[in-house]
């Protein structure tokens, strides 16, 4: 492995990347435990595939906004480094697969040039900031919720506080009541509102999918814009003391909320509000990038299918609130696209657009600020490149992960099936290319990265077995679920699980009876309406494993006989490190904590000591094979076993030491005598760890 050196002004960055390198080789070399170097690289965004030896890359793009030249400088990356797919996230992420983990700082270098980040893409951090993919152009918006998302991504990128949670932590923003960021199933999720003409927020706290779904709780009503980043803070910080680490099944925010309560939380979060640096944090909306359209003139074009045209203005020509302008959604099949159509439309939409295109929740793209009388022109375009198949956001839109075609923890195929629904509904029921009321998603797994338990019509990839110990694909069926607005919504009931190559069957059966039984009513009250034992009854039998063919043996997208294998997942980070390892984090961490006290970033400073002790600690119970999990346990644990027996002295107990975080307001003075104390305490650790280690 060659060592490389960046051009990067970005000194910042620059230390990212060249920390990246410094840890792959070291991890080459038998330096760096592999739990430990999984933690660090999944934080920069490099995430194991199911393939060996590859990485898959994810680009974090905050709120799906991404410029024409930074799609183009993706495109550039995407062909060097991997094999010229871009994957849609339904987190507005790009991702990038079978990429050689010995590139990857040269390529984040190379992506950092626009600035492009992949830092916390993945890992137990604060992941990428989703938004209605029509923030700013929403005819139903109060004000563009754009500026706050992009002030929020800002201020947490990088910060201490949201380093090394117990779990990943999602945050979303909606442009309006519709919720279309689905504020309901996120750890926080902001929903734009104007009271007494104050710009502000409807917050909700502690909402998740996954294999426990939970429906998130209103924290506010209406909160004051400039508050929102200091309560987020002050939320992480809660989560970070007081989330499970030992437990990944349970490590989630909505797990902590569910055991404290709503009020519970509160109370917490009122008693750390002592420790965030600010009361309010002012966001200047002006301060955000103006949009500059493009004045050049379109060619004049002649339409040629003048049908297909009309079908699909129908479906893909979304109006915007500034007059004469509107927004074009592209239907972007499982997500994935190629950089020799993306970059002729990257150029497209910069030469006559706005230069600027949205990643949508639902894997799709959005061309905002398409002048009305430039329509057609624009259609004939993207006909050029395939992208003007109807059905935007509709029926036939169906969602999908990438299942067992990358993914460690895929148990059967999402893409192939998506595929095979999609071709059910174009052609037997043609109707619904226009109905915005069906929403089908797909998963791979139980932990639902295509969101199908939200789905008014879910799959989710499982297996079955048979007397004979013969093991199918098979999809769970899930109904029921909705975005009902306002930061409320439905999760979808487990009905019946069937073959995977019974899914068309079982959708064909579910949508006759909704054209036959359903009337007036959407497709959510009509499944309420109905009840889950009414869809159990007409889907059981397709549930048989009795009579299963060679044919149900083979897996939607595959011509081989279907294995279940499950790697293991990368969303969580470390269990339990060498303690040698744990007390070198925590110089590093002190190090850390004198450089952002050097740059007078005290808040900062002061929560890297404060990991510092936390990590000494916790290095101290490892050694004792005493298991370590949340914070407070930790800090708890420490006082009993090594302090209350005067095993190490810690004036006053370790809890009061450590604990002076939320005790003080962030000022110089007491950062630097905090640092002082986290030096301190690691000194006596060490000097205890040795003295151990002597008499062993």
């Amino acid at each position: 492995m060659q060592s490389f050196r960046t051009e990067l002004e970005n000194q910042v960055v620059e230390k990212d990347i060249l920390e990246l390198e410094r840890k792959i080789h070291e991890f080459h070399g038998g330096k760096l435990d592999e739990e430990k170097f999984r933690s660090l690289r999944l934080a920069r965004g490099v995430y194991g595939q199911r393939q060996e030896g590859v990485q898959m890359i994810r680009i974090k793009l905050p709120y799906g906004k991404v410029t024409s030249k930074q799609l183009l400088r993706i495109c550039d990356v995407s062909d060097e480094y991997s094999t010229g797919r871009l994957h849609i996230t339904t987190r507005q992420d790009i991702q990038i697969h079978y990429v050689d983990l010995n590139r990857t700082p040269q390529l984040w270098a190379e992506l950092e040039k626009d600035e492009i980040t992949l830092r916390e893409a993945c890992g137990n951090t604060v992941r990428n900031v989703t938004a209605s993919e029509t923030a700013g152009i929403d005819v139903d918006e109060p004000f563009d919720v754009s500026p706050y998302a992009h002030a929020l991504f800002q201020y947490f990128l990088r910060n201490p506080v949201s380093q090394e949670m117990g779990r990943k932590f999602k945050v979303s923003f909606s442009a309006s009541d519709a919720d279309t960021g689905l504020s309901y199933m996120h750890d926080l999720g902001f929903i734009a509102k104007i009271q007494n003409d104050e710009i502000g927020f409807k917050v909700m706290l502690g909402g998740g999918l996954g294999s426990q779904p939970r429906h998130a709780d209103e924290l506010y009503s209406f909160l004051p814009a400039d508050q929102i980043i200091p309560l987020m803070e002050t939320v992480v910080r809660v989560f970070d003391r007081y989330g499970e680490r030992k437990s990944r099944a349970k490590a989630r925010m909505k797990f902590l909320l569910k055991d404290l309560g709503l009020d519970g939380f509160k109370e917490l979060l009122a008693a750390e509000k002592t420790a965030v640096p600010f009361d309010t944090f002012p966001i200047d909306p002006e301060a955000y990038p103006k949009v500059k359209v493009s004045e050049l003139k379109v060619p004049a074009v002649e339409i040629s299918d003048v049908k297909a045209f009309e079908q699909w203005k129908s479906t893909n020509v979304i109006p915007q609130k500034q007059p004469g302008y509107v927004a074009l959604g592209i239907k972007v099949l499982l997500g994935d696209f190629y950089t020799e159509k993306a970059r002729l439309l990257a150029n497209l939409v910069q030469k006559y657009a706005a230069g600027e295109l949205r990643l949508s929740l639902r894997q799709n793209i959005l061309i905002p600020f398409v002048k009305e009388e430039n329509v057609a022109f624009f259609y004939t375009e993207l006909e050029k490149l395939g992208f003007v198949e109807a059905g935007y956001n509709k029926a036939l839109d169906i969602t999908a992960c990438p299942g067992t075609d990358t993914c460690n923890l895929g148990i059967a195929s999402s893409t192939g099936i998506a595929e095979e629904l999609e071709r059910v509904i174009k052609t037997e029921y043609p109707d619904y290319i226009n109905n915005d009321d069906v929403v089908i998603k797909i998963s791979g797994c139980m932990n639902a990265c295509g969101q199908h338990n939200m789905a008014n019509i879910g799959f989710q990839g499982m297996s079955v077995r048979t007397k004979d110990k013969l093991v199918a694909p098979a999809l769970q069926v899930l109904l029921g679920g909705s975005n009902d607005g306002n930061g409320n919504g439905r999760f979808a009931d487990k009905v019946v699980k069937v073959p995977s190559k019974r899914g068309p069957e079982a959708l064909r059966l579910i949508l006759n009876d909704f054209d036959a039984n359903g009337g007036d009513l959407s497709f959510p009250d009509y499944y309420a309406e109905k009840g889950q034992m009414y869809f159990y009854d007409f889907l059981t039998p397709l549930s048989s494993i009795d009579d299963l063919t060679p044919e149900d043996f083979i897996d939607w997208g595959n011509t081989e006989r279907y294995e279940k294998a499950i790697g293991v997942g990368e969303c969580a980070g470390v269990v339990i490190d060498l303690i040698a390892t744990l007390l070198f984090e925590s110089e590093e961490k002190i190090q850390n904590a004198q450089e952002m006290f050097d740059a007078e970033k005290w808040s900062a400073s002061i929560y890297h000591a404060y990991s510092s002790m936390v990590n000494s600690a916790k290095a101290m119970l490892t050694a004792e094979n005493t298991k370590v999990n949340t914070h407070v346990s930790i800090i708890k644990d420490f006082d009993e076993k090594f302090v209350a027996d005067g095993r190490i002295a810690v004036a006053g107990g370790f809890e009061k030491l450590v604990l002076q975080l939320n005790q003080n307001e962030p000022t110089k003075e007491f950062a630097q005598s905090y640092i002082k104390d986290a030096k301190e305490f690691l000194e006596t650790v060490e000097k205890f760890r040795q003295q151990e280690l002597a008499e062993a």
